[in-house]
Formats: C-alpha cells, structure tokens, sequence
C-alpha cells in the first residue's frame, strides 16, 4: 500500500516514490536533471527513444505522486509539469525534516 504524503512525512513518502518508479522502470524523469530535447525531423532514433521514455516517466511518475497525496495536501501542492520539479517543491513545502 501507498503512504500518503500528509505534509509532515516527506522523507517516507519519498522513498516510496522512488522505489516504486523505480521498479517500473520510471526513474529516469527522477534520476536526469534536465528534459531532453524535443523531438524534430532532424532527431536520431535513440534521441527520439529517450525523449519519448522520459515523457512517460515524467506523466507517470508526476501522476503517481500526485495520486499518493492526502485529500486535504493536494490543493496547496504547486503546479508544474515535471516530475522532478514537482518532487522538490513538495520537498519544499514539506514540515518534516
């Protein structure tokens, strides 16, 4: 089962998370720091791979944590796109230590 973030247990949470997309072979959004460039006529085949296998590392893993907030967190957790992004702010906004 998923641990909720509450706002007072990020590092539990977090490790979860990463655990979990891990498994599901999701971690790359998580694990590189910045986006791939977007596809264009001009992109190799593994340039397009890994853009289109972070893209769904990203949507997958950004629903998932956006999934395993408490009811009551999920309103005041900041808007963005990216997982990775999305995974420090809460970090930010977490009370835990």
């Amino acid at each position: 089962s998923f641990v909720k973030f509450n706002g007072l247990n990020y590092n539990e949470w977090s490790e979860k998370i990463r655990f979990t997309v891990g498994i599901m072979a999701l971690d790359i959004v998580i694990l590189i720091n910045e986006e791939p460039a977007t596809i264009t006529n001009e992109s190799s085949e593994a340039e397009k791979a890994h853009y289109l296998a972070w893209e769904r590392s990203n949507r997958l893993g950004l629903n998932l944590m956006r999934m395993t907030m408490a009811d009551k967190i999920k309103p005041s957790m900041p808007r963005t796109e990216k997982a990775r992004e999305f995974m420090l702010k809460v970090k930010e906004c977490s009370l835990s230590d």
